[in-house]
């Protein structure tokens, strides 16, 4: 399993850099956006991720582990599994490390804006809605894609509701890097590596 994710992880470098690039993009075009419509926008590709990644999540796991998922216990570990591997390493992705990377420039406006309490409706249902359809229909190639891509703009929203500055080269550079480990450890860790852990050699 690990020679597996240590595969997956080194696979998904350059796809998750190209989401970087995509970021920046982003913000050259959308700097100077408003607090109010960044958040919004925010809080539009936060639960979409968040969705993505709930399915993307549970139809790893239930894809890779071919016992059977038969019964009420069955279910609960895969709706655990995909409910945690989705809320709690999307918000890392697209609050907590944008935060950091908040705090460390020293941005006027930062804040956390942890998704699944400030919207906490919207949120956890699309967070439940993508593990049920993943238990009916699994598949993970389009999802991650478009997860990787959704955690990246997500991220930025972020860090640009933080924005009160011109931003130097060097800004860019290191908004960058914070894009890059906001959505590569956190989303390759929630659609790869965390459902992995639960399945065993035998499954």
């Amino acid at each position: 399993m690990i020679n597996q994710i240590t595969k997956e992880l080194r696979e998904h470098m350059p796809f998750t850099a190209l989401g970087a690039v995509f970021g920046i993009i982003l913000l050259i075009i959308f700097n100077g956006l408003s607090f109010s419509e960044s958040y919004s926008i925010f809080y539009t590709l936060h639960p979409i991720h968040v969705f993505l990644s709930a399915f993307t999540t549970t139809s790893m796991y239930k894809l890779h582990k071919r016992s059977s998922f038969g019964g009420l216990k069955g279910f609960l570990a895969l709706f655990l599994i995909g409910y945690v591997g989705s809320l709690i390493i999307a918000t890392i992705s697209d609050s907590l490390i944008p935060y950091i990377g908040e705090i460390i420039l020293d941005l006027p406006n930062r804040g956390a804006h942890i998704g699944f309490i400030e919207e906490f409706w919207l949120v956890n249902s699309l967070a439940v809605i993508g593990i049920v359809l993943a238990y009916f229909k699994p598949f993970t190639k389009i999802p991650h894609s478009g997860h990787v891509f959704l955690s990246t703009a997500a991220s930025l929203f972020h860090i640009i509701m933080a924005l009160g500055s011109v931003l130097s080269i060097l800004m860019y550079f290191e908004i960058f890097l914070f894009l890059f480990i906001a959505v590569w450890i956190p989303c390759c860790t929630s659609d790869i590596v965390f459902p992995l852990i639960f399945v065993s050699e035998k499954d």
